[in-house]
């Protein structure tokens, strides 16, 4: 795996150095290891030319960008007044219990995070959540545990088919 100064240098030649591309830099690298450390922070703040608190408030400020692991799956759920008024406190509750977490913790198997968040952009069908990348809207308790049931389910299944292939590549032979 790339090392830390690598990768950050690698996105930074991207944007040009250009310390006006802060976000999209940050969001990248987040996107790349999951999480960005001080060391990204710091090889960020050298190369752009900008203090280290700068690149620490933008990296604390965007709730899309992490400082600390996540899990594999990271639930964003919207707790902005819209999606409260139409039943995001159920919803809330609901994802809680599913997971047996509360919000801004992971799960100990390290297979998901539940975080808020502010407006996702889908007033229109709240209560809204992302999943990884997927927005879901018009939750309900029960749609959410559908949810994260299917996620689990895929997550089975790829580690199945994972361990037929590593035992396919053995000869069949353990």
């Amino acid at each position: 795996m790339e090392d830390v100064i690598a990768a950050t240098n690698r996105i930074i030649d991207k944007y040009g150095a250009n310390s006006e591309s802060l976000v999209e830099i940050l969001r990248e690298l987040n996107d790349v290891g999951g999480y960005l450390t001080t060391e990204h922070l710091a090889q960020a703040a050298k190369r752009l030319r900008v203090p280290e608190s700068k690149v620490a408030s933008v990296a604390s400020f965007y709730s899309l960008i992490s400082l600390e692991p996540m899990g594999r799956h990271v639930i964003r759920f919207c707790q902005d007044a819209p999606c409260h008024v139409v039943g995001g406190r159920e919803v809330w509750e609901a994802l809680e219990h599913e997971l047996g977490i509360p919000f801004g913790e992971t799960t100990l198997d390290g297979e998901w995070s539940l975080m808020t968040t502010s407006c996702i952009g889908a007033c229109a069908v709240g209560p809204v959540m992302m999943v990884d990348e997927d927005i879901y809207g018009n939750l309900t308790p029960e749609r959410a545990r559908e949810i994260i049931a299917r996620y689990r389910t895929a997550s089975r299944q790829a580690a199945q088919s994972a361990e037929r292939a590593g035992f396919a590549a053995q000869g069949g032979q353990e």
